[in-house]
């Protein structure tokens, strides 16, 4: 069983940036695929970003590609995204996810076993 905290969400201005953070309880945290999803009222939950166990291979929504950086510490059981030119359809409840392995689409919500109870992320225009 993995838990996972999300912190470092909160209110920004268009153009800010914000950085986020993953707690994960476990022993075994780098055996686990990780990735952030968001979800804008209304609106479905959205795929944002992925990174494999070791943290060579990342993966982004185009929405935010060259924006959000995802990354990992295996050592502090962390996860960050890095989010510059945050822009008002950024807005969104953030959430941490862990997958124990991928057999598909990373970036389908069915692929990830825990989730996070998510982090708010608002930017004002």
């Amino acid at each position: 069983q993995v838990q996972l905290v999300e912190s470092g969400g909160g209110l920004v201005q268009a153009g800010g940036s914000l950085r986020l953070s993953c707690a994960a309880s476990g022993r075994t945290f780098d055996n686990y695929g990780m990735g952030w999803f968001r979800q804008a009222p209304g609106k479905e939950r959205e795929f944002v970003a992925v990174i494999t166990g070791s943290g060579t291979i990342t993966s982004y929504a185009d929405s935010v590609k060259g924006r959000f950086a995802i990354s990992r510490d295996n050592a502090k059981n962390t996860v960050l995204l890095q989010m510059n030119s945050l822009q008002p359809e950024d807005t969104a409840v953030y959430y941490c996810v862990a997958a124990r392995r991928f057999s598909g689409n990373t970036r389908s919500p069915q692929e990830y076993d825990f989730w996070g109870q998510g982090t708010q992320v608002t930017v004002s225009s």
